[in-house]
């Protein structure tokens, strides 16, 4: 309650642009020193509650005190108490247009509490008055987050310009070239950042996709080769060295690449796949190493029987109450082949095609479900006495 009361005495004191309308007494200035150390102190141990409370005591609408306010400010940033922070940094901001920190401040909250414009906002007018790096390439985040790709690169290439050997920001604006497939750019862009860091193992990955998704494969061999030659050990560095070489019609290399990335992670039915047809390529055995692989492909890229049944049924049911009856029976034996144990699906098609007055094929399922139903049952009851009356509607129409 004291934070929104002390945060309202600042607004007020903005609203009315009250200055310090009274030189305070020596004691009020001994007591203000005392509590901005004490609230220092307080913040360097993390004890921003306390620290608040202290410097809450001297904030009043008759006097803008810009020292304290700051300080107040940055231990609600600290806290995560981001509203409080924000409305804090605003009107020091009013007060101090020229004061960079505090439009840092400001972007910085925006941008922790996911409103991603205002803190591309906010990184414009910092750069308006002075560009720095950081900023630049938070501007970028700010604007790639707000789904805003194309402005996110402009500023990714600003902060790479005053900055050029940033890793992290490299790696950003290439993914966002390669998400736009500009493959060229990604070369030219890694190319640049590896020319003095050539062995980085977050750039040459991106390089090394770029060639490949260009279909310039002995290029992504070379480069995810020199990875391996490097140490590293990862699915995609395997998953895409393997398909180079495979590729390249390197093809014993090939499939102990893709083997290596399989141990890694076997999730991935398009890759077992690919380890058949390597093997093909290879002339391995079928029986014995080709056609493990093949179904193992089939095995992963099978629905859930069980799932495929009940989404049937719902189309059954969907189309027997629309009086879609014909095609009731065609989701109604879909749902039981993949489901044999759903037996309701056999008098469900009986009844179809009984209300089609078709009573030859509704004998027929009504028969099939009494050969598995349990005798005595509500529904076996219900079809052996439909039968009864079928063949005798049967006997009357011959």
């Amino acid at each position: 309650m004291k934070r929104i009361r002390c945060l309202l005495l600042v607004l007020s004191a903005a609203t009315l642009g009250v200055a310090a309308v009274a030189q305070p007494a020596a004691d009020s200035l001994a007591a203000r020193r005392e509590a901005l150390a004490e609230a220092r102190y307080l913040k360097s141990i993390f004890k921003t509650d306390a620290a608040i409370e202290h410097l809450s005591e001297f904030v009043t609408p008759e006097a803008f005190d810009e020292e304290v306010l700051a300080e107040l400010a940055d231990c609600h940033f600290i806290a995560g108490e981001y509203a409080s922070a924000a409305g804090t940094y605003q009107l020091l901001s009013l007060r101090a247009p020229d004061n960079l920190l505090y439009r840092i401040k400001q972007m910085q909250i925006a941008f922790r509490m996911k409103d991603y414009p205002a803190s591309a906002s906010f990184g414009q007018r910092i750069l308006a008055q002075d560009s720095i790096p950081a900023i630049a390439a938070l501007t970028g985040d700010a604007f790639n987050l707000a789904m805003r790709s194309d402005s996110a690169l402009v500023y990714y290439r600003h902060a790479l310009s005053l900055q050029p050997q940033n890793e992290t920001v490299v790696s950003k604006a290439a993914n966002i070239l390669l998400a736009d497939k500009q493959y060229d750019d990604v070369l030219s862009l890694t190319g640049d950042y590896l020319a003095s860091d050539p062995d980085n193992f977050t750039i040459l990955p991106i390089r090394g996709l770029a060639f490949y998704l260009k279909s310039e494969y002995d290029s992504s061999y070379v480069v995810f080769q020199h990875l391996e030659d490097l140490g590293a050990d990862n699915y995609p560095l395997h998953y895409y060295l393997g398909q180079s070489l495979w590729h390249t019609n390197v093809i014993y290399a090939a499939e102990r690449e893709l083997l290596k990335a399989w141990a890694i992670d076997s999730s991935d039915a398009n890759l077992a796949w690919t380890i058949a047809a390597v093997k093909t390529e290879a002339v391995r055995p079928f029986d014995e190493e080709v056609r493990p692989w093949l179904d193992k492909t089939t095995s992963m890229i099978q629905p859930d029987s069980s799932l495929v049944s009940r989404i049937h049924q719902q189309y059954a049911v969907g189309e027997y109450k629309s009086g879609q009856f014909d095609k009731a029976i065609v989701h109604y034996k879909e749902a039981y082949r993949y489901n044999p144990s759903f037996i309701q699906a056999l008098s469900s098609i009986a009844y179809c095609y009984e209300v089609q007055k078709q009573y030859k094929p509704a004998i027929e399922y009504y028969e099939k479900y009494l050969k598995v139903a349990r005798p005595g049952s509500r529904g076996y009851e219900f079809a052996k006495k439909s039968i009864e009356i079928l063949k005798g509607e049967l006997f009357m129409e011959e």
